[in-house]
């Protein structure tokens, strides 16, 4: 009996959270999500891990006053990690009709998703990188360009994802009829 309870209390707790699914086309037209002030309403998670990478380097040749040749060199690295299932919030439209997602606070650190126009009626939001870029794909974030990392994770298979729950209210009247007598 206990496992029973225990068994109906699982399946009401799995029945009661919402599911992780892809955000589409469909699901922007079902629920009207057309304006900026709806879509600032809706919670966005990643699909998966994007890393972005950026190295900065420099180096000058100059001569001392021996003669003696001196080269230096200096670089500054940075990393973005954003794991899979993080939370990001609209920020804007793009040029594009791209939807530019925040991560963080700050000045222009956002990443712009857009479905790719392969003909299908339901199409995703996919991570919007320049995949043409010499030297790997790339993408602005912050003010600055950073390479999206390939050799980590599937970049290009990342897509916004929603939280959709399903509700149903059944109200339910039971009453027994005695009958009546003569």
């Amino acid at each position: 009996m206990k496992q029973l309870a225990i068994l109906i209390m699982l399946s009401l707790v799995a029945v009661s959270c919402g599911t992780k699914i892809p955000y589409t086309t469909a699901i922007r037209d079902e629920f009207s999500l057309d304006s900026e002030e709806k879509l600032r309403q809706v919670q966005f998670y990643t699909s998966h891990t994007i890393i972005l990478n950026q190295v900065n380097k420099q180096s000058s040749e100059l001569t001392t006053q021996n003669g003696a040749l001196v080269s230096s060199s200096s670089s500054q690295s940075e990393s973005v990690v954003i794991p899979a299932g993080t939370r990001c919030i609209f920020e804007s439209f793009g040029d594009a009709g791209q939807l530019n997602v925040r991560f963080e606070t700050g000045d222009q650190r956002y990443i712009p998703f857009v479905t790719k126009t392969d003909g299908a009626a339901v199409r995703r939001f996919y991570l919007d990188a320049d995949w043409a870029a010499s030297g790997g794909p790339r993408i602005k974030y912050g003010g600055n360009e950073f390479k999206v990392d390939l050799t980590r994770g599937a970049p290009r298979a990342v897509h916004l994802l929603i939280v959709k729950k399903k509700l149903e209210r059944t109200k339910r009247k039971e009453r027994v009829v005695r009958g009546i007598k003569v």
